[in-house]
């Protein structure tokens, strides 16, 4: 059984490398545990939570700036942003659900992923909220990069980089935040009805509208019709007016209503995080691709492997669930190789992950530049060890 290792301070983390590299060991790095079947399957001498290293070591709310340690709960990193009426901008997806997994997720897990929700389209991923980072590297030594105001960035932007590199690159262990105030009002306007090419046509013109949408997504088959959602936030009356303006914009004889409150936080908590999609028996993919692709990749998903999907960011992310069958898989890649863009396999069995890439294949120059910045910041290889067998770095997110 893997060695487990719970460090509670920064010069332990180091400390920890440091042995590893002497003794040639890998380190498997987790914390709240919740993402565990992202990527490949990592095979490491040792574990090194980061569970205990946790806690909010700054927060100034006049200054919109949070720093936590990166084993602090995205709960905790929630509630106190809520109590001064903010919050973090990209509401990143809760991965429980479609792995059935338990635990906390932790702000640590969600920057190494790049963890981003429904609202990306407006506000941006979980990099472009990122503005601070203290991690670990490969040689053992703590590298600062960032800080706790936006600015412009010279050289090698490490903390955007940090961000989606799967803990490939380094152990994080603090982490800053550009945070923003909550809304005073949110709802939804659902368009019943629309076909997929429809929808598609709509989710681009909201998008393309100056009435702020925060929130474009359909779903095909929802109760025996498909459900166009566009979300609106803001102060009371903006949010009506807007609501009016997207009506008039978008709709001519289908079925219309207005979603808020409790029933408005369910359906986007449920796309955001795939709830649906829970079948542990199913390959589930996410697929990010132009909108403008969305259709015609809808329609070869389906002919070909008979897919449920739904659409989130305007048409620009489909989820993709389908039998966990190794020629479904090597479908969704021969579909890919027509359209620019990243699917991942987010879920399927041992047999299948073993047998195709789990991330989107990369063009020879970036596969090198990838491998060489690895190599560079974790020389021995020492950090999630087979997590990656080829993928972009930030890529997809």
């Amino acid at each position: 059984m893997t060695e487990i290792l719970s460090p509670d301070n920064e010069q332990a983390v180091s400390q920890i490398i440091l042995d590893c590299k002497a003794n040639n060991q890998s380190v498997k790095i987790t914390s709240g545990g919740t993402r565990s079947g992202l990527g490949g399957t990592v095979q490491a001498t040792k574990t090194l939570s980061l569970k205990s290293l946790s806690g909010i070591t700054l927060y100034e709310p006049a200054a919109l700036t949070l720093v936590a340690k990166s084993g602090t709960t995205y709960k905790e990193i929630q509630t106190t942003l809520a109590a001064e009426g903010q919050r973090l901008a990209f509401e990143p997806m809760d991965h429980r659900s479609i792995y059935t997994s338990q635990g906390e997720p932790t702000i640590g897990g969600i920057v190494a992923g790049n963890i981003s929700g429904s609202r990306r389209i407006q506000s941006g991923a979980c990099r472009d909220a990122f503005i601070g980072v203290r991690y670990i590297c490969g040689h053992g030594e703590v590298v600062k990069n960032g800080g706790r105001v936006m600015k412009n960035v010279t050289g090698l932007d490490l903390v955007k980089l940090m961000a989606g590199s799967y803990g490939t690159l380094g152990v994080m262990t603090e982490v800053s935040f550009k945070v923003l105030p909550a809304p005073e009002r949110q709802a939804t306007l659902l368009i019943a009805g629309l076909s997929v090419e429809q929808a598609v046509n709509a989710m681009s013109k909201a998008l393309g509208s100056p009435f702020e949408v925060t929130g474009v997504a359909h779903l095909p088959n929802n109760q025996d019709t498909s459900h166009t959602l566009l979300r609106v936030e803001g102060f009371d009356s903006q949010v009506t007016y807007r609501l009016d303006k997207l009506r008039a914009l978008l709709v001519t004889n289908q079925d219309v209503k207005i979603i808020e409150g409790s029933k408005h936080e369910d359906l986007w908590q449920t796309i955001r995080n795939v709830d649906i999609y829970n079948d542990q028996a199913k390959q589930l993919w996410r697929i990010s691709v132009k909108p403008s692709d969305a259709v015609i990749i809808a329609q070869q998903l389906r002919e070909k492997t008979n897919a449920d999907l739904y659409f989130d960011w305007g048409g620009g992310l489909i989820w993709a669930q389908m039998d966990d069958q190794l020629t479904n898989a090597q479908s969704v890649r021969q579909i890919m190789t027509g359209f620019g863009g990243f699917a991942t396999l987010v879920r399927a069995s041992a047999t299948t992950k073993s047998k195709i890439s789990v991330f989107q294949p990369q063009a020879s120059g970036v596969a090198k530049l990838s491998a060489l910045i690895r190599q560079k910041s974790d020389p021995s290889g020492i950090f999630n060890p087979n997590l990656l067998t080829s993928m972009n770095l930030n890529g997809g997110g």
